[in-house]
């Protein structure tokens, strides 16, 4: 059975930071298209078997389930839910970012 995928907010807001980073700070437009497209395919592929990723190791993010999927330098953030057939992407991020720090900004209500 697949899973329906689902995006917070901040995890737009993310992928959309990406994006304009790369094509308007680094200038280049083309790589940033690459790069979103090969995000959110990997995120579409979380459809099917979303478990198949580690979860997150630290509290409170391990408890609820959160599990991190890397695609090229960024590492996409997501929760898988059996019961309601869901995953939520929580946050995308560059895998060289202080990942606790950005996690402790995040909607701990999710």
């Amino acid at each position: 059975m697949k899973y329906k995928l689902l995006l917070t907010e901040q995890a737009d807001l993310d992928l959309r930071g990406i994006y304009e980073y790369i094509a308007f700070t680094l200038l280049e437009p083309d790589i940033a298209a690459g790069q979103l497209m090969r995000i959110e395919n990997a995120i579409l592929s979380l459809d099917e078997m979303p478990q198949r990723f580690r979860l997150f190791e630290k509290e409170p993010w391990h408890s609820r389930g959160l599990c991190q999927m890397p695609v090229d330098h960024f590492i996409v953030f997501y929760i898988p839910n059996d019961k309601d057939k869901t995953v939520t992407v929580i946050r995308v991020m560059y895998g060289r970012r202080n990942i606790d720090e950005q996690l402790k900004k995040t909607n701990h209500d999710l």
